[in-house]
This record gives structure tokens, C-alpha cells and sequence, in this order.
């Protein structure tokens, strides 16, 4: 059993009957998904998923689990979804996958948020992974110019084609190889303000929970109490 899928099956002990779980995109998430379908089977687990990917959703689907949008749901009751870097200050980089924007709307409206990751994705300051932004295509390129003002190292996400990535909500991906994120608070809210820019990676002050699985085992971390 690698890292990922020990962190995932850890993480699937929080969910109990009769949650409402926001399941996340990733190989790592992929890992929780499977969990979580063979309890539905073996063990009768009964749980609504609320999914933040077309793919995810697929994948659920195939394994039973009863599916609602966001939007079909009062809230959320826990989230798991993996993380392509966590910081010494439990800051996150999200979106290697493409779906950071139904991730952090689903993260957003859930009362407990947990990530799983290897050992690989923690680190002391930001900025290693690339910081995916998402962008509405219409003037994407006068964003893209403003990364490169700012040094920012930014390049447009492309397909297995070579053609612009497009995420499910039919936007572009600028990813921005920027090395350290000193300020992360900082960086969020400037994204936060610029036309065009519709999400980013940077999930600020929103994990609850980390299940780490490393060489020597799991480890979870609380790093804020039950809301």
C-alpha cells in the first residue's frame, strides 16, 4: 500500500453514516473515493457525496456512491481532498488537477475540511509546485502579461493535445513556477482583487485537519478544533 492510499484510508475513518462528504480530485482523493465505495458496499456505509470534478463525480458514480451538487445540499459535513503543498503554517497550494475552483467552493461551505497528503507535499514556505490560477479566457493574456510584470514566472496550462487547458467550469489555468510564497495572506488578496482572475490555488486559512502518511506511519494533525 504506497503513502497516498494510507493517508486516504486513515482519513476515511472521520466519515460516518449519514454525512454529506465533499470528496476531492487527485490521485490521492482517488484513493479516499475507492474507501469510501467499498465501505458503501461492504459495510452499507450511507453517505451523500458531494464531488468537486466531472472526473470525480465518474468515479463515484461507478462505486455507488449517492451523488448531489453543492448546490442540492444544505452543507457539508466534512471534506477530504489531498494538497500539492502544506506550508509549516498548514497554508495550502491547490489545483494540480485543474479542479481548485469546485475544491475550494466545496471546502468553503463545509463544516470540517481535512487534507491528505505523503510526506513529500509538506514543506516549510510555498512556492516549489507551481501556483495554478484560474482565469476566464477573455483578456486571459492581459493577466497573463500582469504575472510577467510581476515576475511571476507564469505559463499557460496545456492538454495532452497542446492546446490550452480548459477546467470544467471553462476556464484557462495560468500556472506561475514562482519558488517562494513568502506572504501568502498577502499574495491571496491581490489575486483576489484582479479582473479576470476567477480562483487560485492558494487555500488560506481553511484546513481543519491533516492526514499525513509517512515512512514511519500516519500522522494527523488538528490544527483548528470542531466548529
Amino acid at each position: 500500500m504506497n503513502l497516498k492510499q494510507q493517508a486516504a484510508i486513515e482519513a476515511s475513518k472521520q466519515v460516518t453514516d449519514g454525512m454529506i462528504v465533499g470528496l476531492g480530485t487527485g490521485s490521492t482523493a482517488y484513493y479516499l473515493v475507492e474507501e469510501l465505495g467499498r465501505r458503501v458496499k461492504e459495510e452499507n456505509l450511507n453517505i451523500t457525496g458531494v464531488t468537486t470534478s466531472i472526473r470525480t463525480a465518474q468515479h463515484a458514480e461507478k462505486l455507488n456512491i449517492p451523488l448531489k451538487s453543492i448546490d442540492e445540499v444544505p452543507y457539508v459535513d466534512l471534506t477530504i481532498d489531498g494538497a500539492d503543498e502544506i506550508d509549516s503554517q498548514f497554508q495550502g497550494i491547490k489545483g494540480g488537477g485543474g479542479a481548485l475552483l469546485f475544491e475550494k467552493t466545496v471546502a468553503t461551505y463545509s463544516k470540517r475540511y481535512t487534507w491528505i497528503v505523503d510526506e513529500s507535499k509538506m514543506v516549510t514556505t510555498l512556492g516549489a509546485f507551481a501556483l495554478p490560477i484560474e482565469v476566464v479566457c477573455y483578456g486571459s493574456g492581459q493577466v497573463f502579461e500582469i504575472f510577467k510584470q510581476h515576475n511571476m514566472n507564469p505559463s499557460f496550462r496545456l492538454n495532452e493535445k497542446g492546446e490550452k487547458f480548459v477546467t470544467d467550469s471553462g476556464h484557462y489555468i495560468i500556472d506561475c513556477a514562482m519558488e517562494k510564497i513568502y506572504n501568502p495572506q498577502k499574495l491571496a488578496t491581490w489575486l483576489d482583487s484582479l479582473t479576470g482572475v476567477v480562483e487560485h490555488g492558494l487555500f488560506i486559512d481553511m484546513v481543519d485537519c491533516v492526514v499525513c502518511a509517512t515512512q514511519n506511519g500516519v500522522v494527523t494533525q488538528t490544527v483548528r478544533a470542531s466548529k
